[in-house]
């Protein structure tokens, strides 16, 4: 442990910077030293475009709705991210408007912007847009470690020393009524969360019921008549977690990019929160009277004299003054909305909307907080007087961008770091997922043993004869990874193909009454996986294909993991990240078949205990097995 907190962070903070810089540079050589052409096959510009649609949303700001040509070209713009219009117009080299997209599918973008009215130059043709470094996320980190470290006193700073590990966390003893459909531990976790004076740590590994424990903890915290804020790394967390708690009854808002929110949440969402008040039709109608007065204005646009500019400045200044009020009274309403939820939800960035200026909450619940930046899990806890965290240290951790920064320890998360300083850790024992051969080596590997498997799934396999957990080992076959196509990550065309026959086989015996995920490490791998397994994703058979990092948080009844890795220099790569095992190894619910090379993969301690505890169970098969006599 560090010397003190301030000190702690101050690294944090450097650690940060190096991060964000790796991650500016990155994207900077694309944006400014290299062609439109370039960008366009970089994911990261559309041209040319064709505005389909002009027209004045939330704030009475202007938007345009573009649409592409090449749409056979992936890109990277997302909902929220901040754009860059541009014209390659004769004499309008230099022109640009910054704005944000509002949504991107794969052949219209939507971006809105904060100006009055768009610039004449949009019309001139020839328009292009950029995806500018989003550095929002990180100026919200920043701002937050700032907050931090010159704190002198307050309950802030109690917090602080407290979830860092500098200060011991202080429990109450009230008696919680035990919940029916929870198990001992959930119960547990769940009297915690509530007699928690200051921290509540929740350490849900794989189908341990941590979503229902934290939903039945914020249900019964909720009934203390207190401001609940919960929040997740990933819009998808937040969705899962906003949605459960509606089910539960609860008041909830999620607040966020109307782009990156599941159809299930949109009536939680404030926009739709705000169109139900029966105040919204008269700001629709302060709005419809603004754009008409626009329309009016724009035919004094071009060649006119001082009469028609003096009339159009004052078309313009009316057009402003009926903007204003529609946003008041907006402000109004979304700060009825807030004041009357029980439970509002977004991401932890999303904690620094502008709705949420200057709230603060008697309750903060982080889920998945295993999978944020340490900084980045700060920025919600800013606005805590009670800090409750929930995730899983052994999965997943955030993705760094920079080698040093992850060398330097900006990987470690703050759940991490509170589950290793604090003695009072919820742990849910038990595994509601698996049969508990699948979750064996986790078991051992990461917790000590301690969980166990429900009954119900204990033996729950494709039938009795079937290897519930099986490696095939391709060691001595000959084959041997390689670049993948474009030249970036690694495939194994042969294990795939042996993936492929192992599939077969399974069918054979099993027909199409199980549900599949294929999973690698490695994208390339993916790749050709999908275009071998595309005729087995029918109607009968419910088939996934991805990497392990998209794949969290999903499971199925059987899963397949191609290692890829097979060299003689016994080179694993990020198959060091074990973490990222567990994640795969855990998907699985009645059967798990890991398909790799042993002479490579031997040599780590992880993977040759894992073969060891294989070869006991009698699930270790060889690709031999699956060629024909």
């Amino acid at each position: 442990m560090k010397q003190d907190a301030i000190e702690e962070l101050v690294e944090l903070t450097k650690m940060l910077r190096i991060e964000q810089k790796e991650d500016y540079e990155l994207h900077d050589m694309w944006l400014k030293k290299t062609s439109v052409q370039e960008r366009k096959k970089n994911g990261i510009a559309w041209f040319p475009l064709r505005i389909v649609e002009t027209g004045y949303g939330m704030g009475d700001y202007p938007f345009l709705v573009v649409e592409r040509h090449e749409t056979e070209t992936p890109h990277q713009f997302q909902g929220g991210a901040p754009a860059q219009l541009f014209s390659l117009s004769e004499g309008n080299d230099s022109e640009n408007l910054q704005g944000t997209v509002v949504f991107a599918d794969n052949t219209r973008m939507k971006i809105s912007f904060t100006v009055d009215e768009l610039p004449d130059w949009v019309d001139d043709g020839k328009l292009g847009v950029n995806l500018l470094f989003d550095s929002k996320t990180y100026d919200e980190m920043f701002k937050a470690l700032n907050v931090l470290i010159n704190l002198e006193k307050g309950r802030l700073k109690q917090l602080r020393d407290i979830v860092l590990g500098y200060a011991k966390p202080q429990f109450r003893n009230e008696a919680v009524p035990a919940v029916d459909h929870l198990n001992d531990s959930q119960n547990e976790a769940l009297h915690q969360m509530v007699n928690a004076e200051d921290l509540a740590l929740v350490h849900g590994p794989p189908g341990t019921g941590k979503t229902t424990t934290l939903v039945e903890g914020i249900f019964e915290l909720s009934r203390q008549d207190i401001k609940i804020l919960v929040c997740a790394p990933s819009n998808a967390a937040t969705d899962h977690l906003a949605a459960s708690l509606h089910r539960r009854g609860l008041r909830v808002v999620r607040i966020g990019n109307l782009s990156k929110i599941d159809e299930e949440n949109e009536s939680l969402t404030i926009e739709s929160k705000i169109q139900q008040e029966k105040d919204f039709k008269q700001i629709r109608e302060i709005k419809r009277r603004g754009i008409e007065l626009r329309r009016m204005a724009s035919k004094y646009k071009r060649n006119f004299g001082k009469a028609e500019a003096d009339q159009r400045k004052l078309i313009l200044h009316e057009a402003r003054n009926l903007s204003k009020e529609a946003r008041e009274m907006e402000d109004y309403l979304v700060n009825k909305v807030i004041d009357q939820a029980q439970v509002i939800a977004t991401t932890l960035i999303g904690s620094a909307s502008g709705y949420l200026q200057n709230q603060r909450f008697d309750a903060v619940v982080i889920d998945e907080a295993g999978q944020g930046i340490e900084a980045a899990v700060w920025v919600p806890l800013l606005k805590a007087e009670k800090v409750i965290m929930a995730g899983d240290p052994y999965q997943l951790p955030p993705t760094i961008k920079s080698q040093e920064a992850a060398r330097l320890g900006l990987t470690k998360t703050l759940l991490e770091k509170a589950i290793e300083r604090h003695e009072r850790v919820s742990l849910l024992k038990v595994q509601y997922r698996m049969h508990e051969r699948i979750m064996a080596y986790s078991n051992q590997r990461f917790y000590n043993n301690a969980l166990e498997a429900h009954p119900n799934n204990q033996y729950r396999a494709l039938d009795e004869h079937e290897l519930v957990v099986e490696f095939v080992d391709t060691a001595g076959c000959g084959y041997e990874e390689e670049a993948g196509e474009q030249g970036e990550s690694l495939q194994n065309r042969e294990e795939a193909a042996l993936v492929e026959r192992h599939f077969d086989a399974l069918r054979m015996r099993h027909g199409a009454s199980f549900s599949v995920g294929f999973l690698s490490p490695y994208r390339a791998q993916v790749r050709l996986m999908q275009d071998l397994l595309k005729s087995k994703q029918d109607d009968r058979t419910n088939v996934t294909i991805n990497t392990i990092d998209s794949f969290q948080g999903q499971e199925r009844d059987v899963i397949y993991i191609s290692l890829v890795r097979s060299n003689e220099r016994s080179e694993i790569g990020f198959l060091k990240d074990y973490r990222r095992m567990n994640v795969a190894m855990t998907r699985a619910r009645k059967k798990l078949v890991m398909i790799g090379d042993s002479a490579t993969l031997g040599n780590d301690t992880f993977y040759a205990q894992l073969l060891e505890l294989l070869e006991q169970q009698g699930g270790y098969t060889t690709a031999w097995e699956y060629y024909p006599a």
